[in-house]
């Protein structure tokens, strides 16, 4: 097996003498840097300034703007308002907006950097989105939601003047009709539009039953457009699949310029308007695919796929100044990367410090902006801080200039994250993880474990800020988590090592990374505890099934039953199609086979179920059953419900407090057997 590595990531600052552990109530204390937008010359950048007020329990994004070499760090917008989705115009003059305006809801806002003037430019019925300059800096492209009558059989009687009758029936047509995050979807598809810099009535410019996506992409003419969208006949069914398409202004007529099986999306148009980068794959059906850059010659239709031999899936792609070079971002061992490539191919690594916008747990994640002139700026993340902010242009290594947290954190004792790499006991497979430890860990002493696991299961952890982590940390754990097989940033091979067998041999990857952390002598090997949500949930509950090791374990928002879970959460068309070969009629055995629940007669460790009410993903009949079955069978069990949440049981402060403090409450019930 291979040597354990270990690389201990401190904080910034030095602790004081007065320092202590991260409390849970400082989750409120915690900003990030949500958004970067950098000016077209690379001179200044604005991004979202999020922070978390404790009155209202939501967090609130202020617009900031700094210099690029971090001068003038001062508020642009700010106040009890959310602003979000700052846009430039192409001559740096004017910054477009969003912000509510009372009784019109969110509206487009344009500001006049010079003096600082603002205007309301829209009065729309729905929420803007994908904003996009055009070239000559005469007008805006965004999408909106366009609603439709709701389908319905039959017209029902009047009711009498002052008559209280019970709502009407919904009629529901549609494949998808909700979804997690926003509840039931409103009848309509989104259509782009096209309003003036100087405000006035927008002009549709799509229409028909398909929805048409951003982000919005002009030609350097402004007279053409150029998004993605799903315009087949069978788009409720085959929602992966989109295509390229281009819009002429002056007649509204269509033109499809990719014909892939599979997504294609993003667009972005060189400078010299010859080509058309985008992002996307060839769709096999598979459970992980890794989406690649391409490049479409606008002249000949032509396409290049630039990354074909690079396995890594890329997230971003954008113009670098250049109409030979690009930016991109992608993930690799954990860490979130932006590089230049080459329209040859050739890709050179700019920073590995993207990320830091999630504050519960380590997941990948960070954003980027570019200049006209090359320049960038990104959210940077580190272990012990959320997301700051960092610029660079050319050879010059990045430079981090805004950091939102020393005041709060450089006062706090946090827990080391240290990298521990293991081979799995059921083939030698390298898995990577990390392990934070107590802020006075001792590596003498011995302490309680929490194996803590991502969803996904397509998603990656890494060496990120995770107030989750830290709290139990401060509670006085070792926390391991890690990314075992079907994880993504290693590539296709290794993240599909789970399709159509999730779960599988994850299982073995993680109990061997128990293994390891109790091999370097500081975990108390009778006092292991584990938890995860979603994908973690589902492993939770199968590492439960499958072995009596563990003390007690908090099953997070998990899938219990295959079959009724494909046909009731709010992917449904999506997971029986990808993830199992055939439907759950088609072969109940196999959904039943990977199901937790068929493993609940094995259960005895002590196991919470921990999910939102309102969860659409997982629904909470998933929870159910299984402390239904728990219960019947005599294991100790409670089921914790979280009031209004989805998906997201950890969206509001107070619900991370709530869910960190649970199962903390629940593991400490659970103290190992005393000799």
């Amino acid at each position: 097996m291979r040597s354990l590595i270990l690389m201990l990531l401190l904080a910034s600052s030095p602790l004081l003498a007065n320092d202590q552990p991260l409390e849970n109530t400082d989750i409120f204390e915690l900003e990030l840097v949500a958004e970067t937008q950098i000016s077209p010359d690379g001179s200044q950048v604005v991004y979202v300034r999020r922070s978390m007020d404790i009155m209202t329990d939501r967090g609130v994004s202020n617009l900031w703007i700094v210099d690029a070499n971090g001068a003038n760090n001062r508020p642009l917008l700010s106040g009890p308002e959310n602003y979000g989705s700052p846009r430039w115009s192409p001559d740096g003059a004017r910054l477009a907006y969003v912000t509510s305006v009372e009784g019109r809801g969110a509206q487009i806002h344009l500001r006049w950097m010079d003096s600082g003037q603002s205007a309301v430019l829209s009065n729309l019925r729905r929420a803007p989105a994908s904003m996009s300059w055009s070239p000559d800096g005469q007008s805006i492209a965004f999408t909106m939601l366009v609603p439709e009558t709701p389908a319905s059989l039959v017209t029902p009687p009047k009711a009498p003047e002052g008559a209280e009758w019970a709502p009407p029936v919904k009629v529901i047509d549609r494949v998808t009709w909700r979804a997690d995050g926003q509840g039931e979807l409103e009848t309509g598809f989104s259509q782009v539009f096209v309003i003036s810099a100087e405000g006035g009535t927008p002009r549709q410019l799509t229409s028909g039953a398909f929805n048409h996506n951003g982000p919005i992409a002009w030609s350097p003419d402004s007279k053409m457009l150029y998004f993605s969208a799903n315009r087949n006949a069978d788009w409720q069914l085959d929602q992966a699949e989109s295509a390229i398409w281009a819009l002429q202004l002056s007649d509204k007529s269509l033109t499809k310029l990719t014909d892939i099986d599979g997504p294609e999306n993003s667009p972005v148009v060189s400078p010299d308007g010859s080509k058309l980068a985008f992002l996307g794959f060839e769709d096999k059906l598979m459970g992980y695919q890794t989406s690649e850059v391409s490049v479409l010659d606008l002249e000949d239709g032509s396409i290049t796929v630039l990354t074909a031999d690079f396995d890594r899936s890329v997230d971003e792609v954008q113009w670098a100044g250049s109409s030979n070079r690009l930016f991109v971002q992608y993930d690799d061992h954990g860490k979130t990367y932006l590089a230049s490539l080459t329209t040859g191919g050739k890709l050179k690594t700019l920073a590995d410090d993207l990320g830091g916008t999630t504050l519960g747990r380590p997941y990948t994640s960070g954003s980027f902006s570019a200049s006209q002139n090359g320049a960038y700026a990104y959210t940077a993340g580190q272990a012990l801080r959320p997301a700051g902010l960092a610029t660079g242009k050319g050879n010059a290594a990045p430079k981090r200039i805004v950091d939102l947290n020393e005041d709060l954190l450089g006062y706090r004792t946090m827990g080391a994250v240290q990298e521990i790499n293991w081979a799995s006991s059921y083939d030698g497979q390298e898995i990577q993880g990390w392990l934070v430890t107590p802020p006075d860990f001792d590596p003498g002493k011995k302490y309680p474990l929490i194996l803590e696991i991502h969803g996904g299961p397509f998603a990656a952890y890494g060496p990120q800020f995770s107030a989750e982590a830290q709290l139990f940390a401060a509670a006085g754990y070792v926390v391991l988590y890690s990314n075992p097989r079907g994880s993504t940033s290693y590539g296709y091979d290794f993240a599909n090592e789970i399709h159509h067998n999730y779960p599988g041999q994850d299982y073995d990857d993680l109990m061997s990374g128990v293994d390891a952390a109790i091999a370097m002598g500081f975990v108390d090997e009778d006092a292991l505890y584990v938890t995860g949500g979603s994908g973690g949930g589902v492993l939770t509950a199968w590492i439960v099934g499958n072995t009596d090791r563990f003390r007690a374990a908090v099953v997070a928002k998990p899938v219990i039953n295959w079959a009724s879970f494909a046909l009731t959460s709010d992917g449904a068309p999506y997971y029986s199609s990808y993830w199992f070969e055939k439907q759950p009629w088609e072969d109940p055995e196999g959904y039943w086979a990977r199901s937790p629940l068929s493993l609940v007669g094995n259960v005895t460790t002590p196991t919470a179920l921990l999910t939102g009410e309102a969860d659409l993903r997982t629904p909470m009949s998933q929870s159910e059953e299984y402390y239904q079955a728990l219960q019947i069978r005599g294991v100790d069990t409670v089921l914790i419900r979280v009031p209004g949440a989805y998906h997201g049981i950890a969206a509001r402060p107070s619900q991370l407090i709530a869910k960190v403090d649970n199962i903390l409450a629940w593991f400490e019930r659970y103290p190992p057997e005393q000799e």
